[in-house]
């Protein structure tokens, strides 16, 4: 008799004795971090502020200036002001800068300086100034000839007064054409240049202004320098000599022949930031000597804790007794 009842199938082989499949490991299993929930307002980020404070002692003043960029750095607001010794602000001075326009305001004066500069065409710029509360200004236009380094450019002052002042600028030097006026004398053109090139190993320099002729040649390699100067029609004649001894230590020594007075200057450093310099000059009968910390010609924030110091002694040589010691602090914060 036949079984009524049915039997399951059986297994297939590759079921039988197979492991369960492994648990995921931690690493692989993906956790999805709740949503920040969105904020109805959200506020820009405050643009860095860089604050700079300065103090000469010898006349008792601080300077300060608060600056930051506005517009991913398109422009800068800058504030400026003074103290006195007794704490009181003078001088404040706003000022906005960008590329094409910057406007200079004086509180106290109620004035504002205007400068803007645009492109009229390629080569072609256009710069004007204006001042405010007296009324005048100059406008500029800049145009470049050829490449390299020619270019004319046509000024005339707000309100105009005559023909604009013309210069023609190339790759070793400029000159100039305005017109001059002076009392009881007939409106006249006047010519001012300069023109360098290169003469026996160095530069020769002529500088032509106001009927003054004044020719300088300057020679320097490695270890020295020699600068004559003379002007004519004067006969002014005056004599450079600068001496390198090393990489730290230099001598300089300028003479006048018309005015019979010198001055000298030694100068020493010590590494980048820290300069020793002491000198004489015989017009003003004075010596003097300082102690630069940080670089002399640089900026607070490539000097060490972003500060400069500066330490000068005076000693008059007709009165030894009157001889003062004074310094200067210059700090920088970026806020």
């Amino acid at each position: 008799m036949a079984e009524s009842a049915t039997t399951a199938p059986p297994p297939s082989p590759s079921s039988v004795g197979a492991p369960a499949p492994p648990p995921p490991s931690p690493s692989s299993v993906v956790v999805t971090a709740p949503a920040a929930p969105t904020s109805l307002f959200s506020f820009p980020k405050r643009p860095p502020i860089r604050l700079t404070s300065e103090f000469d002692s010898d006349s008792s003043l601080f300077f300060h200036k608060v600056s930051f960029k506005l517009f991913d750095s398109l422009a800068k607001l800058k504030f400026s002001f003074q103290n006195d010794h007794k704490g009181q602000i003078v001088q404040p001075q706003v000022g906005f800068i960008s590329k094409h326009l910057s406007i200079h305001y004086d509180v106290e004066d109620q004035n504002a300086l205007l400068k803007g500069s645009f492109d009229v065409a390629p080569g072609l710029q256009l710069r004007a100034a204006h001042d405010v509360k007296a009324q005048e200004g100059e406008v500029v236009l800049s145009a470049k000839l050829a490449e390299p380094n020619y270019a004319l450019e046509l000024s005339s002052a707000v309100p105009s007064v005559g023909l604009p002042k013309a210069t023609l600028k190339f790759p070793f030097g400029e000159v100039s054409l305005e017109e001059r006026e002076e009392e009881e004398v007939k409106k006249s053109l006047s010519v001012n240049g300069i023109v360098k090139g290169n003469i026996l190993n160095g530069v020769c320099t002529a500088h032509y202004a106001e009927e003054d002729l004044k020719l300088r040649y300057s020679f320097k390699d490695e270890e020295l320098s020699f600068i004559p100067t003379i002007s004519l029609p004067s006969n002014a004649l005056s004599f450079a000599f600068k001496r390198r001894f090393g990489p730290s230590d230099k001598l300089s020594y300028l003479y006048n022949f018309d005015a019979d007075n010198w001055s000298a200057v030694y100068k020493h450093t010590y590494g980048k930031d820290l300069k020793f310099k002491a000198g004489y000059d015989s017009d003003v009968r004075l010596g003097w000597a300082s102690l630069w910390v940080g670089e002399e010609g640089g900026k607070a924030k490539s000097a060490p804790l972003k500060m400069k110091v500066q330490f000068m002694l005076q000693v008059p040589q007709d009165d030894i007794k009157s001889s003062a010691l004074m310094f200067r602090v210059k700090k920088r914060w970026d806020i």
